[in-house]
C-alpha cells in the first residue's frame, strides 16, 4: 500500500453542525430532520432527500446559494472533525504513505477543509473535479491523484454506495468505516464485508493495516 484516500463526511468530519444548519434553516426540529435522513439512508436512498421530505419541491442549490447569500452556509472548523483524524493521518504520512483527501464536497468545503491544514498531500471534493462518487469518473481522479497503482490504493469511507463498492469496482482496495447513520447500518451487511477489503470502528485501526502491507 502507498496511497490512502478518505472520504470526507462522517469519515473526516461529523455531519451534526451541516444537518442542523439545514433544520434551522429549514424551520423544523433538528431531531425532525435527523430521523427523515435516518429513514432515507435505511431506504438506501440519497440523503439530500430528507430535505425534499421537510420541504415537498425544494430547489435544494437555490436554498444552498440562499444561505450562503445570508451570511448561513457552510462551515467547518477543528471542531467538526473526528477526534483520530489528525492522528491517523499524521501516522499514515510519517510511515511514508501518501495521504489524501477526495469525498463529495463542494468547491467551498475544499476551501474550509484546506483552511484546516490537515496532515494530508492533498485536498479535493466532487465540486472542484466536476465529477462526484459513484462515478467511475471520480475515482479515475483518485488514482490519478494516487500515483499508485489501483491496488496500492486504499479508499476510506462510511456509505457502501458512494465509497465502499465503486472503489472495489474501480479496482482499489476499500476499507468500510464503522461511523455515522451509513457506516454503522451497513457495517454486517454481507455484501459489504464481501467488498471492503477491511471494516474498521477507529482511523488509527489504518495504521497496523499500512505496516501489514
Amino acid at each position: 500500500m502507498k496511497t490512502f484516500v478518505f472520504d470526507v463526511g462522517e469519515t473526516l468530519v461529523r455531519d451534526d453542525r451541516y444537518w442542523a444548519s439545514w433544520a434551522e434553516w429549514l424551520g423544523v426540529p433538528g431531531h425532525t430532520l435527523s430521523a427523515l435522513v435516518g429513514a432515507v439512508t435505511a431506504q438506501g436512498l440519497d440523503n439530500a432527500e430528507a430535505l425534499k421530505l421537510v420541504r415537498p419541491g425544494i430547489d435544494i442549490s437555490a436554498e444552498y446559494a440562499a444561505r450562503e447569500a445570508a451570511g448561513r452556509g457552510e462551515h467547518l472548523d477543528e471542531g467538526d472533525l473526528y477526534e483520530d483524524v489528525r492522528p491517523a493521518l499524521a501516522r499514515l504520512r510519517r510511515d511514508g504513505m501518501r495521504v489524501i483527501v477526495a469525498g463529495n464536497q463542494t468547491v467551498r468545503a475544499g476551501e474550509l477543509l484546506r483552511a484546516l491544514d490537515l496532515p494530508a498531500d492533498l485536498v479535493a471534493t466532487s465540486g472542484e473535479w466536476g465529477c462526484a462518487k459513484p462515478s467511475p469518473d471520480f475515482f479515475a481522479r483518485v488514482l490519478e491523484a494516487s500515483g499508485a497503482s489501483a491496488r496500492d490504493t486504499v479508499y476510506v469511507g462510511d456509505h457502501p454506495a458512494n465509497d465502499t463498492f465503486p472503489a472495489a469496482r474501480a479496482g482499489l482496495r476499500t476499507v468500510h468505516l464503522r461511523r455515522g447513520p451509513w457506516g454503522h447500518l451497513w457495517a454486517s451487511d454481507a455484501q459489504v464485508r464481501e467488498a471492503a477489503d477491511w471494516v474498521i470502528d477507529c482511523l488509527t485501526d489504518l495504521i497496523a493495516i499500512a505496516e501489514s502491507g
